[in-house]
């Protein structure tokens, strides 16, 4: 008997349009002999819909339907669009969302609190993962090596301005990296090297997030590790990233087509190793579910520094993460079904928890 997917969409995010690509891309490679589909779209203005059923794959996510028989709902009414009593529900939930209102927990809560199976992280893991500067907290709990970092919310920054810089300039070295707290896909992150960049990219950042971390940079490759699994992780090849510009931003991931990814790596067997333990670790002390990318940096003394771990990475056919497992000998359409298998394995086992 086919099992009825939900494909949950789009985003109230600065990601929204990441969200549409990689909604595309898992409709392409679904097994339709094996689920009966349902497109559900958020709107940037968090409105649901729900589709009428795919039957096969589209070209584009704009051509799904969602006149006639497909349901909207506001967000006050969620639970009765998703638990429709009329209709057999969902058996899985897939949320491709990307960035905020999606992937940092808000949804995953949802999901858990209506009982209802889903692919990937659950709540603490995604609020984590999205967090930067709490991340970074577990992972110095962890002994994980990384680079020296600042934090401050909105606030400090209007009333210590000065004294934030004086101590970045103290804690950290030139060039700096600011970051959003919250957000991926490298929206709102600027390199800066001196202090006028410095407050540019600041005010940059709080435009995306209450939450800013400071990172000092370095001289260093970025390479990339895929992790798959629940209690038994395992870890795919490395992948290097070298993208054109100065750093790995935004229109390196999605539009200049010009960054090259070295698959796998070319690192020593010890950098392996070292990177393998560092992702694993990462992933059980975020108590991690389903899928993580593990980003690092290593040096030419070949030292390796964790920066992050996504937990929702870019999930189309030439995003890293899927690449790295189709280098690992798992193609795009198998880590689907593989990822849909594991959340269907959580969620049974969550099943057995007693309530009184």
């Amino acid at each position: 008997m086919k099992k009825k997917l939900g494909l949950l969409y789009g985003g109230k995010s600065a990601e929204h349009e990441v969200s549409l690509s990689t909604a595309k891309a898992v409709i392409q490679a679904l097994h339709f002999d094996k689920y009966d589909v349902f497109p559900i779209f958020i709107t940037r203005e968090g409105e649901w819909r729900r589709g009428v059923q795919l039957t096969a794959p589209v070209e584009k996510v704009s051509d799904l339907q969602f006149g006639g028989d497909s349901k909207e709902s506001k967000p006050n009414d969620i639970s009765s669009f998703l638990l429709d009593e009329d209709e057999k529900p969902f058996d899985i939930i897939f949320p491709l969302l990307h960035g905020t209102n999606g992937e940092d927990g808000t949804v995953q809560g949802l999901l858990e609190a209506l009982n209802l199976p889903y692919v990937g992280n659950g709540v603490l893991a995604s609020a984590v993962g999205m967090d930067k500067v709490v991340m970074k907290q577990l992972f110095e709990i962890a002994g994980l090596k990384q680079v020296p970092y600042v934090y401050f919310i909105r606030k400090e920054w209007k009333k210590h301005q000065d004294t934030l810089i004086a101590k970045m300039e103290e804690t950290l070295a030139w060039p700096m990296f600011v970051k959003p707290a919250n957000l991926g896909s490298s929206v709102g992150i600027s390199k800066a090297t001196n202090r006028e960049e410095l407050v540019q990219a600041v005010e940059l950042a709080l435009k995306y997030d209450r939450k800013i971390v400071v990172e000092k940079g370095i001289v260093a490759r970025e390479i990339e590790m895929g992790v798959l699994g629940n209690d038994e992780p395992k870890v795919s090849v490395p992948g290097e990233i070298k993208p054109v510009t100065e750093f790995y931003d935004y229109d390196s991931k999605y539009n200049d087509n010009k960054t090259a990814l070295l698959i796998p790596a070319p690192v020593t067997d010890q950098v392996i190793k070292t990177m393998s333990d560092m992702a694993i670790r990462a992933f059980k002390i975020l108590d991690c579910s389903g899928l993580v990318r593990s980003d690092f940096f290593v040096t030419a003394e070949d030292e390796v520094y964790i920066n992050e771990v996504n937990t929702m990475p870019g999930f189309t056919p030439v995003s890293m993460y899927p690449i790295l497992w189709q280098n690992t000998g798992l193609a795009y359409s198998d880590l689907i079904e593989e990822l849909i298998t594991l959340a269907i394995e959580r969620y049974e086992e969550k099943q057995q928890l007693q309530y009184q």
